[in-house]
């Protein structure tokens, strides 16, 4: 009995320990995030002053993988028209779709055949065509075989004309200034490689001609938790590890990178679904390797808001897949967990994501299974249960509700009291069913990933942001 005894006192204390570490991990990135923002504050006076342009800036192709992408299509395409950079080209890659994506993008957009030779620098599925607008010079379209998700974003790399290029979804509507702020820290340190940006839910706002014109929240439950998720990731999640040059992450909504950089790394590999955070680890891997100088940076200013599933299934679908491209991702670049010129990346980030995101929907599930177990059959007392549920739902709640603090405090997108209030109602009920829901996503995720099933990049069912809301 005594034995039995011993166990369970140890693994009460092993999990009390690792949900203490888990929320107290994320505390500290919350600081390091607060004091990031205050810099960002002190940036903010310059950056509200009119932007003129000394033609210096580099040349920036946006990429846009679509794949049956006709609801939201055409208002992407148009709201990055009125982007404030210098010199940009749009490049649509139209990944097979099944829809009637490049009717409407011909339609709309008056493409012609134009006879393009992209070269060869990345290898990707047979281009069948591409297309030219006559209205708008700096639009191409590139009609190829399916392939998915990566394989479009090489097919774009090796089309693109500039030595930045920006991989943007093609359900996203970009703020008129945002290439300004996610290109800012390539002009101020030559070293930087790549850049990401906030990405925000555009469910419930309103979207006229391209442009986000009324901010609003969705009236969908589970697109108002992802609110609050995507608060919580970006403010206190990559703002924090981006002061220490370890972010893992650039959101595939988002980014910016230097062609040759990528090029040279071979690229987005197609036998991942999470192509975006793969690639990034191994930039980290393949630059730390060789000792090179570099930075990856995170833009906090609002710059991207993309429309987030609304139905159970889409979420569900999204967030296995996120998971098992995050364990692509660590498994494929092993060699910078707490390699010799890893840095910060390979002795704090790449633990933590190990720790805390891949091993984490078993820690943590089976710390509340075990719990709750033992509390009901008295293995111990009220008063561990009470500490065990502080710690996983209480300390929850806070890194919550500092995210929403964070958000209020800085950039203050949401203006009405009732949107504050329903957004602090969603801080805590999110604590009580949903979380535990996308572990148990993210475990289902991590067992795919185990038993090798064969990985797609997937289908979402879209309404559409394009419109004002009826």
């Amino acid at each position: 009995m005594s034995g039995d005894v011993t166990f369970t006192e140890l693994a009460t204390w092993f999990v009390l320990a690792y949900f203490t570490l888990l929320n107290g991990s994320y505390l500290a990135l919350n600081l390091l995030s607060i004091f990031a923002l205050q810099k960002n504050n002190e940036e903010k006076l310059l950056e509200s002053l009119p932007q003129v342009f000394t033609g210096l800036e580099p040349g920036i192709s946006i990429l846009v993988p679509a794949y049956n992408e006709e609801a939201t299509i055409t208002a992407s395409i148009r709201s990055m028209f009125q982007l404030t950079y210098s010199e940009f080209e749009i490049i649509v890659i139209n990944d097979g779709s099944k829809d009637k994506t490049l009717e409407v993008l011909t339609r709309e957009f008056a493409l012609l055949p134009f006879p393009d030779a992209p070269r060869v620098g990345l290898e990707t599925k047979p281009i069948r065509g591409v297309y030219r607008s006559l209205q708008y010079p700096n639009l191409r379209v590139i009609d190829k075989q399916n392939g998915g998700k990566a394989d479009s974003l090489n097919a774009g790399i090796n089309a693109a004309r500039h030595p930045l290029f920006c991989g943007v979804d093609a359900d996203s509507i970009l703020a008129r200034d945002s290439l300004q702020l996610v290109a800012k820290p390539f002009m101020k340190h030559p070293d930087t490689v790549a850049t990401g940006g906030t990405v925000r839910v555009a469910n419930g706002c309103e979207v006229t001609d391209g442009s986000l014109t009324k901010v609003g929240l969705p009236s969908n439950i589970w697109a108002l938790f992802q609110v609050v998720e995507y608060l919580r990731a970006f403010l206190f999640g990559r703002l924090g590890w981006s002061r220490l040059n370890a972010m893992l992450i650039i959101s595939g909504a988002f980014g910016l990178f230097k062609t040759d950089v990528v090029i040279a790394a071979g690229g987005y590999r197609s036998n991942t679904i999470g192509e975006d955070m793969e690639l990034v680890v191994r930039i980290h891997r393949l630059l730390r390797e060789k000792g090179t100088p570099y930075r990856i940076e995170f833009v906090p200013a609002p710059v991207c808001w993309t429309e987030a599933p609304e139905d159970f299934k889409t979420l569900k679908n999204q967030r296995i897949r996120w998971q098992r491209g995050l364990s692509e991702s660590l498994s494929s670049n092993w060699g910078l967990m707490l390699s010799r010129r890893g840095g910060p990346p390979g002795w704090l980030a790449f633990p933590f994501m190990v720790l805390f995101e891949w091993l984490g929907p078993v820690l943590e599930l089976g710390g509340y299974f075990f719990m709750i177990y033992a509390y009901a059959f008295g293995l111990i007392s009220w008063q561990a249960f009470a500490v065990f549920l502080f710690m996983a739902i209480g300390l929850g709640i806070l890194l919550s509700v500092s995210g929403l603090l964070l958000e209020e405090l800085s950039f203050h997108m949401y203006p009405k009291f009732r949107h504050l209030a329903v957004l602090s109602l969603v801080v805590v009920a999110e604590n009580f069913g949903y979380r535990q829901l996308n572990t148990w996503w993210r475990l289902v995720g991590l067992y795919r990933w185990a038993a090798q099933r064969e990985s797609a990049w997937g289908e979402m069912k879209r309404k559409g942001v394009g419109s004002k809301p009826k």
